[in-house]
């Protein structure tokens, strides 16, 4: 019988994944949330409700069990225990647990376990998907330099929506299901962002101008927040992967010359 392992190897196997237990380890809890969110799901069907609600209830709590284990676990070996508890994973593997234990005082809470998939986010690492996450650190570096230009804009749209929504309030008036410059406003939003439910819609020949007008405004109105993150995205680039610079000649001031070549082509120098 294998001799049962030291607490710096528990910890090892549950917070690394540099070797095959470890590995492991991660991959069964994926498996597991795996496992937890098919039941949930399942359990939402009426018809597979009404048949096996029990089992899935049985089933529900053992994968609760383990996971409450687990977190239990993971304060343990932490080092900064509530470092981890305040961490993103350590909020993340908390929430995965509590709404199993909510259903037993609010109906319906159990279904709230689905927060369990962003536990799925661990395999980044397993699976050494870094560049990815190099990736992301660009996309968020390019939102955050967008932030006042995208705040600007959104306060452009909310001012449109106002406005049209007023106008639209009356002309149209409570007759056509615009009944106040709230719900307007609502129908501005849906056909700005060219949704366009239909559970409200105008009926007077100037209303309807309005509303294509809007709608075509929505076409253009989408894609500046997309030129926008773009722009920033090609600026950030740029910065984190500088091209490198044409070189010069010191003797005889020959410029752009190629930038991988070692020797001037007009002179013959040593660059």
């Amino acid at each position: 019988m294998a001799p049962f392992p030291s607490k710096s190897r528990l910890a090892h196997i549950v917070f690394e994944h540099d070797d095959k237990a470890s590995k492991n380890f991660d991959l069964l809890i994926l498996g597991l949330i795996m496992g937890s969110l098919v039941v949930v799901i399942l359990d939402s069907e009426p018809r597979l409700y009404e048949r096996y609600h029990r089992e899935f209830l049985i089933l529900e709590w053992v994968f609760t069990g383990l996971f409450t284990v687990e977190y239990a676990l993971r304060i343990w070996l932490s080092k900064r225990k509530w470092g981890y508890i305040f961490s993103f994973y350590g909020l993340v593997d908390l929430l995965a647990i509590l709404p199993t234990f909510l259903s037993l005082f609010f109906a319906g809470t159990q279904f709230l376990v689905v927060i369990r998939a962003l536990r799925l986010l661990r395999v980044v690492r397993i699976l050494k998907l870094g560049r990815y996450l190099r990736e992301a650190e660009t996309l968020k570096t390019a939102m955050r330099n967008s932030k006042t230009k995208i705040q600007l804009f959104l306060g452009t749209v909310v001012t449109i929506v106002l406005i049209a929504g007023t106008i639209m309030f009356i002309i149209e008036g409570p007759e056509s299901g615009y009944t106040s410059i709230g719900i307007s406003m609502y129908w501005a939003i849906v056909t700005l962002t060219t949704v366009g439910y239909g559970d409200i819609t105008p009926l007077t020949p100037f209303g309807k101008f309005i509303s294509s007008t809007l709608m075509l405004l929505g076409y253009a109105i989408i894609a500046v927040p997309t030129g926008i993150v773009t722009s920033e995205l090609t600026a950030v680039k740029s910065i984190s992967s500088p091209r490198q610079q044409d070189k010069s000649c010191k003797t005889c001031k020959a410029r752009n010359l190629d930038s991988d070549a070692n020797y001037c082509k007009y002179c013959g120098e040593q660059l």
